[in-house]
């Protein structure tokens, strides 16, 4: 292969690189905005992560065969990330007493979910309690809409390379704000990957 050959196929590559990485960037973004900046630590912590409807959610007393009082809550897998298969129905055993401890889930809610593995008692909960719940619009698609955020200097930075306006936090429409499962999905399977 020629030297001119070999140059053009190492700057394609390269291109192809840069793309990717200039195309992950914007969902790394996202999934900081919705689930903070440990978001990559909560992604690789967790056992199970999927968006889903909720389908019920019971209460389980103490009983001879179970130590502890949990809750049960079955939910319908939409959009399978980590741990689980899309439309699979997914009972998840909390212990009552962490119940207390995130929002707590009704049946018809569309979320994205992040779970740690089930202890040798068969129960979990989210991973970084409140942060590993994210409440979708109806569609399940999106994530719900929320009063306008404010993004701060370093997001506006990374967004704005350094713009003179990118020192002041600024409101972001609606349209910006919309974040979609899939994005997020994109960026929790590139995290786990890391």
């Amino acid at each position: 292969m020629s030297t001119f050959r070999r140059m053009l196929v190492f700057v394609i590559a390269l291109a192809g690189l840069c793309t990717v990485a200039t195309a992950q960037q914007p969902d790394q973004l996202a999934a900081a905005r919705v689930l903070g900046p440990q978001w990559r630590q909560m992604a690789r912590a967790s056992g199970m992560v999927f968006a889903g409807t909720v389908l019920g959610v019971e209460a389980l007393p103490a009983r001879t065969d179970r130590e502890l009082p949990a809750i049960a809550v079955k939910l319908r897998v939409e959009h399978a990330i980590a741990g689980v298969q899309p439309g699979q129905v997914v009972t998840i055993r909390e212990w009552a007493g962490a119940w207390s401890s995130h929002r707590a889930m009704r049946t018809g809610q569309r979320m994205l979910l992040f779970f740690y593995l089930p202890s040798r008692l068969g129960l979990t909960s989210p991973v970084g309690g409140p942060m590993g719940q994210v409440a979708l619009d109806p569609s399940g698609k999106n994530v719900a809409a929320r009063a306008p955020v404010l993004m701060n200097d370093a997001m506006d930075s990374a967004m704005d390379n350094g713009a003179a306006h990118a020192r002041q936090p600024r409101r972001v429409s609606a349209a910006q704000q919309r974040i979609t499962v899939i994005q997020l999905k994109r960026a929790i399977l590139n995290a786990r990957r890391e």
